[in-house]
């Protein structure tokens, strides 16, 4: 039996007729652009993420780059972020022309380390980033203190989270703004690229949904040097359908983990940690050894396919390569990008399939390929 790390067929499955009719309602209208679907789709996420407004981009770092520019954060400026993160938070800081500022994460969460965050301040600090990673939240309550105390403003990159809670509050309301990436492998994923911004600024909505149509509120008529970066009538058909399920869908990702959690006793595994006053959706099970590469050959030879997040620090990015980012350190970072392996775990997976990981993984022993 061979096991992925990730499939979506099971999921599609489930709603194949749906998508199938929200496709051909799509073709029957024969509009493909900032219509009906659209608005519909921003008015049902806004609702779900209990906020006032959402503005649907092409993808998630538009999104992120969006906020940044609507927030007139640029050169000279500096906006902190986690050290460990997918590149597009950091890009998107380096799009708007500012300059990202790495703090190092919280060993248990992965998540900003509130306590490191306040001495990376300086006079040009405008922001603050909180990536929700993995599908769990920072501690927002700390950050949001420290951005109010130094007048900043805390955007969340909720990009893995969708549907998360943290102190009973959805993902997407903790912020100044979120940002959302509807990559087809997300909790809430199109079949296609996407994302979105959601807040409960309306002049921030109104900018963003100006800046990410060419500058346009009028056609033809351009109040700012925009881009072309829009949620499309097809993929956001597609996310309406997903979106009644995800609840359902993040209920079986958890009881997945919780499986994981519950039955994986080998103590050379570090399992992920939860919160009390945190839900996680579990956008990925992020297990953790000092072996891991070995640990990943093992599982390979076991027909069960795993992936790391993130092998590679921002830091230490060739992208990077021209600023002093190479010279700092951020040790638990760094930690995590060596040792972290993401376990399968995806919807439809079967009962068999995930008893077989677990004992798979149990039966690692260190060394025992050499």
């Amino acid at each position: 039996m061979k096991i992925p790390f990730s499939t979506m067929d099971r999921m599609h499955n489930q709603i194949k007729d749906e998508l199938h009719q929200a496709y051909e309602n799509i073709m029957r209208v024969g509009w493909f652009i900032q219509g009906h679907q659209l608005a519909e789709f921003e008015r049902e996420f806004a609702f779900y993420c209990e906020a006032e407004h959402c503005v649907g981009c092409g993808n998630g770092l538009d999104a992120i780059t969006a906020v940044l520019k609507a927030y007139g954060i640029g050169a000279g400026d500096e906006v902190i972020i986690p050290a460990h993160t997918f590149i597009a938070t950091a890009l998107a800081v380096s799009y708007a022309g500012a300059d990202p500022v790495l703090v190092d994460v919280e060993n248990d969460s992965f998540n900003l380390d509130p306590m490191l965050v306040e001495a990376n301040i300086t006079n040009r600090t405008k922001a603050i980033i909180a990536v929700q990673l993995y599908g769990q939240a920072s501690e927002m309550i700390k950050l949001s203190e420290i951005a109010k105390k130094y007048n900043l403003k805390l955007i969340e990159d909720a990009a893995q989270a969708h549907g998360a809670l943290y102190n009973g509050q959805k993902i997407g309301s903790l912020s100044d703004a979120a940002t959302f990436s509807f990559y087809p492998a997300k909790n809430l994923g199109a079949l296609g690229d996407g994302g979105a911004v959601v807040t409960n600024d309306v002049k921030l909505a109104g900018f963003i949904r100006e800046y990410a149509n060419y500058g346009s509120k009028e056609k033809y008529h351009h109040a700012q040097k925009g881009v072309n970066s829009r949620l499309d009538e097809m993929q956001s058909a597609f996310l309406r359908v997903k979106l009644r399920h995800i609840d359902k869908w993040n209920i079986e990702r958890n009881n997945i983990a919780v499986e994981y959690l519950n039955k994986i006793k080998n103590p050379q595994i570090i399992l992920p940690q939860t919160f009390s006053n945190r839900s996680h959706v579990w956008h990925i099970f992020a297990a953790r050894t000092k072996n891991r590469d070995e640990f990943q050959t093992y599982l390979s030879d076991k027909n069960i396919q795993t992936t790391i997040h993130y092998p590679v620090p921002v830091h230490l990015q060739d992208a990077y390569a021209d600023s002093d980012f190479a010279k700092q350190r951020f040790p638990v970072a760094e930690n995590i990008t060596k040792s972290e392996l993401s376990l399968p775990l995806f919807i439809g997976m079967m009962e068999e399939e995930i008893s077989a990981v677990i004992d798979a993984v149990n039966q690692f022993e260190e060394q025992q390929y050499e």
